[in-house]
């Protein structure tokens, strides 16, 4: 489906999730009705958006008018008043919205809100404060965690392997993890291959368990200069 053709979506909520989430939709090419109880937000987002409205979407009736279950997907990004909330998700089911995305703040609310109709349940401040905490414990310049002790980093490449191709290097054979990807300074991110040459200063994609990753990222990385992370 091209750009121009993707579905419209409801976004709920304009503070920092919510917002967030409607722009970067807005710049896929969704046209994305942006809803907040904040005149000072709807003004702010009216700019960028398709259409902004200041409306009270815990209210079954106000959602009913704005059209919610014509749309394929509705965003719930209110955290901070968990009532609201709640109250905002059940009043979709209520509508009988088939795809609700839900800001949850902590285990119990996001509980809450599964029961209460909400599709998919999102934690972005425990997820980025997972992320943080191995950041600075470890060597890893960046980590992704997929909830099932599975994830995808990006580490320096270990003086260990540095001046052999990977099939020699046995990362799996001696670390279990896998080298997804090589980003060397000045050049395009390249696919790993069985005689991919590992380089001083290499930044590796590498996945596995989260343990695996952690001790991999904890080897001492080549003496190159390291690279900065947008290189």
């Amino acid at each position: 489906m091209s750009a121009k053709k993707r579905n419209p979506v409801l976004v709920i909520g304009l503070g920092r999730f919510g917002g967030s989430v409607a722009r970067t939709l807005e710049r896929m090419g969704h046209e994305v009705l942006g809803v907040d109880h904040d005149g000072t937000r709807v003004q702010e987002y009216a700019p960028h958006l398709t259409q902004v409205v200041e409306a009270d979407c815990t209210d079954t009736r106000c959602l009913d008018k704005l059209g919610a279950n014509s749309f394929d997907s509705v965003v719930v990004g209110i955290g901070s008043d968990i009532e609201a909330s709640v109250l905002a998700v059940l009043a979709l089911s209520d509508l009988g919205v088939q795809n609700i995305w839900a800001k949850a703040t902590n285990e119990n609310h996001g509980r809450i809100l599964e029961r209460t109709g909400a599709h998919h349940v999102v934690f972005p401040e425990q997820r980025m404060g997972e992320r943080v905490a191995r950041m600075l414990n470890e060597r890893l310049l960046d980590f992704i965690s997929f909830g099932d002790d599975f994830a995808i980093a990006r580490v320096a490449a270990p003086g260990t392997i540095v001046g052999l191709p990977l099939v020699t290097s046995e990362c799996r054979k001696k670390f279990d993890v896998t080298v997804i990807g090589v980003k060397r300074r000045g050049e395009d991110f390249i696919h790993a291959v069985p005689d991919t040459l590992i380089m001083p200063g290499d930044l590796l994609v590498v996945s596995g368990k989260v343990e695996n990753l952690e001790a991999f990222a904890a080897l001492q990385p080549s003496t190159a200069e390291p690279q900065p992370v947008g290189a």
